[in-house]
């Protein structure tokens, strides 16, 4: 068996790989980037495409560059829930404009940057197996051109997505790394690009339908004549057949009765809240590897960006001063837990209030909410306020559904004491057990309010 040495290995060419890779080597480090798929297919993988925009990305990469070439709409000023009755409301996102890109291209423009910034790059390169020594991660085992080889750093990064088989094959059990994953945790997606003759009505909007599964439909337009259309569910529900399902809502809108597939792809996505670590010994796991994902939404493009950016720094200090334990990497804890894991596990309280109720209750409170206090919830801070004017109006249009509503009120003061609780995530390892015991027992105090089974 061959082998090669490395200071930093990247295992997953998606955005956490692509920005790890591309930050490592900006620094003058020998990493290696490890893509399972072929340099023609890198980058082609299942996605809303729907994204804010680059200027929030980490400065490693050439952003206008990548806009230029995988943006393809950048005139999203709304969103449309269509509820189960047929009613359809819209909201402004106001100054708060969004895009949807080419994803593809957004990936190949990715790994083009990481490739200029000096990253080598192995496409067509399976990952088998990890190297381990008496806990510490040294490298991995693939298969690359039909020969295996081994890969050795001080330092791997797992980009790897959803279900890693990194964290299978590495021995986790004395390391803080969350291993608290279970399939429940995760929402199974498809998606498909349609081509349209003419350019359909909400070319500035993306289009949202809730399922019984506690997930949604999406039309996501690329351009005007070309639509990103998918959907999921999450797998604490009951299975659905998510091509039929997306056939059958197809067949009721007239803009897509000569629509032809230009693409279709099919996924897993995490709908949980981030690793509490993601850290073990030689080891860092960032993006969908570490649930690094809106769990509300699916997005997962931002916290990838980030999380792999962060995981490349830590790698760096990691491998230049010779230390590569779980004390020396804690920084990417709480860099992760500092920012958006804080707001992705206040909006991961909603998820788990949404198994307690109906689709009908859910739809109906979501009709009722202003939509500042939507889009709060859903994508901006987990939480929302409303002034006592709006809570009088909102509780005449809910009339009904009052039991519901209240229950939301207070997942929403909830979120807001989870959010708290993250910000004093501890700065070193040995804090870590007391900070988990009480986030535990606030979430036993969340299952017992909503009337939900523990998620974790």
């Amino acid at each position: 068996m061959t082998g090669q040495q490395f200071d930093v290995i990247v295992v997953g060419g998606g955005t956490a790989g692509a920005f790890a890779a591309a930050t490592v080597a900006r620094e003058g480090l020998d990493v290696v980037l490890l893509e399972r798929k072929s340099e023609a297919e890198a980058g082609h993988i299942a996605c809303g495409d729907a994204i804010k925009g680059a200027s929030t990305f980490p400065d490693v990469i050439d952003r206008e560059r990548l806009r230029a070439e995988s943006f393809t709409n950048e005139e999203i000023q709304r969103a449309l829930f269509e509820l189960p009755g047929g009613e359809q409301i819209e909201y402004s996102f106001g100054d708060q404009s969004g895009a949807i890109l080419d994803r593809k291209r957004y990936g190949e423009v990715l790994l083009e940057e990481a490739d200029r910034a000096g990253a080598t790059i192995h496409y067509d390169t399976l990952v088998q197996d990890v190297i381990q020594n008496e806990g510490v991660v040294e490298g991995v085992v693939a298969t690359r051109n039909g020969s295996q080889r081994r890969y050795e750093a001080p330092v791997t990064i797992d980009a790897a997505g959803a279900l890693s088989i990194l964290q299978d094959k590495a021995d986790l059990s004395d390391a803080t790394f969350d291993t608290n994953v279970d399939y429940t945790h995760f929402c199974s997606a498809y998606r498909e690009i349609l081509h349209v003759d003419e350019p359909v009505e909400y070319d500035d909007a993306l289009v949202f339908k809730p399922t019984e599964e506690l997930g949604y439909l999406w039309y996501f337009p690329r351009t005007g004549t070309e639509i990103n259309v998918g959907l999921g569910f999450q797998m604490t529900e009951e299975p659905m057949q998510l091509v039929e399902a997306l056939r059958q809502d197809l067949l009721t809108r007239p803009e897509f009765e000569t629509a032809t597939v230009e693409d279709k792809f099919g996924a897993a996505l995490p709908t949980r809240r981030p690793y509490d670590s993601a850290v073990a010994p030689g080891f860092l796991a960032a993006g969908d590897a570490a649930a690094h994902v809106n769990p509300t939404t699916g997005g997962g493009i931002p916290g990838a960006a980030k999380a792999g950016h962060w995981a490349g720094e830590i790698a760096i200090d990691a491998v230049i001063e010779e230390s590569v334990g779980e004390e020396a990497l804690w920084a990417y804890n709480h860099r992760i837990q500092a920012d958006f894991g804080k707001r992705f596990a206040a909006m991961d309280l909603y998820n788990i209030f949404g198994t307690a109720h109906s689709i009908d209750e859910l739809t109906d409170v979501v009709a009722s909410l202003p939509a500042q206090q939507l889009i709060d919830v859903l994508g901006k801070e987990g939480t929302a306020s409303m002034d006592l004017l709006g809570k009088v109006k909102l509780a005449l249009s809910t009339f009904g559904h009052w039991r519901t509503l209240y229950d939301a009120y207070q997942v929403n003061a909830m979120a807001d004491e989870l959010k708290s609780i993250y910000d004093e995530f501890p700065s070193t390892p040995a804090g870590f057990e007391r900070w988990q015991r009480d986030r535990d027992q606030f979430m036993d105090r969340f299952y017992d309010q909503v009337g939900a089974e523990p998620k974790y």
